[in-house]
């Protein structure tokens, strides 16, 4: 088995590392995943998560768009989620002013998996985004201890969206999170070892938490490891070992999403997305396939309806400074490249 020599960094210069997805690869963590769930206990205490509310109509603007299901879809990449508004992270407050916008603009979340099985499936006029959250972050999804409770603190990404989904219920729990189990400075579902004042035993509920109430979990590797720069087999075991850290976390569900690390493709492209690695120890062999895989970059990507979509090459939009209105401005635009807008009948395809 290929072994990469472990780095001693601090956590803040390895939180930078991870956030830099396009720009040079995250430092290994000091630890490995955990690939059995008994590491984690699942806190006594209750989460407080639960919201329902009554759909909405569509708005009325919704009305005036002409249906287009082969325009183009916005897959938007977030990494931090954090007080400091920056090339890598996006303050708490932009991050719930980015769902206004969207809302505003007549676009409604999906997952990577409607996209895939093309269950697209929104009222007239409104159109599909996908948000995707890399690496695992604390402050994409944090936890308060109140009095020997749980509660989602509500300046983390999932708790601004859960109030979103409060006041506007057609803002389904349909974010896409890719995780990684294995990596430093916090960034091992969602933080650890105290860091932000994250819980190693809060871990696995998390990842439980975004399973069961319809988010989508993604594969991001073990540590975010520059793919390009290792031998089949290496790749293959980050992958693998990624994948079955989830499943310690929420046991059988199926990973279809694959985000690849830093942008970076590795030397034998077709094990991004399909592959297999044995435990040296156990001796089981674990074989992973995945339906789609998020580039780091590229615009917004195709329709799952047209002729040329790859969901092994799927484009997405870095998200900061003004990278979303601009990318809704330029989708307004007329011409091929132009908006998914629904018709509102499943089973048809406006074009």
């Amino acid at each position: 088995m290929y072994r990469h020599p472990i780095h001693t960094l601090t956590a803040a210069l390895s939180a930078v590392a991870l956030a830099a997805c396009s720009r040079g690869e995250a430092h290994p963590a000091t630890a490995s995943a955990s690939t059995s769930a008994s590491t984690d206990a699942t806190p006594s205490s209750s989460v407080s998560s639960s919201v329902s509310s009554t759909p909405a109509a569509p708005p009325a603007s919704a009305a005036a768009r002409t249906p287009n299901e082969l325009g183009r879809i916005p897959v938007l990449e977030y990494h931090l989620i954090e007080q400091r508004e920056w090339r890598w992270g996006r303050n708490f407050d932009r991050f719930r002013q980015d769902l206004q916008t969207l809302y505003d603009n007549g676009y409604r979340p999906v997952t990577m998996k409607q996209v895939l099985d093309r269950k697209i499936d929104l009222p007239k006029g409104l159109s599909p985004v996908v948000l995707v959250f890399d690496d695992a972050s604390p402050g994409q999804f944090s936890y308060i201890e109140r009095n020997g409770k749980l509660e989602i603190d509500p300046k983390s990404a999932v708790g601004i969206w859960l109030d979103f989904n409060k006041k506007h219920s057609d803002w389904t729990k349909s974010g896409v999170f890719c995780l990684l189990p294995g990596a430093a400075a916090g960034h091992a579902f969602f933080g650890d070892k105290g860091i932000d004042g994250q819980k190693t035993a809060w871990r696995f509920p998390k990842v439980k938490f975004l399973a069961d109430n319809g988010f989508e979990i993604c594969n991001h590797t073990l540590w975010h490891a520059n793919l390009g720069k290792y031998p089949d087999a290496f790749v293959q075991e980050q992958i693998a070992r990624g994948q079955l850290a989830i499943d310690s976390a929420v046991p059988g569900y199926k990973v279809r999403t694959f985000a690849l690390p830093l942008g970076i493709w590795p030397k034998n492209k077709p094990l991004a997305w399909e592959g297999a690695w044995t435990d040296p120890k156990s001796g089981k062999t674990f074989r992973y396939k995945y339906d789609a895989v998020l580039e780091v970059a590229g615009g917004p990507t195709r329709s799952p309806y047209d002729p040329k979509f790859d969901g092994h090459h799927i484009m997405r939009v870095e998200l900061f400074g003004k990278a979303l209105e601009q990318t809704i401005a330029e989708l307004e635009k007329p011409g091929p490249n132009g908006r998914y807008v629904s018709d509102g009948t499943p089973g048809t395809v406006a074009k």
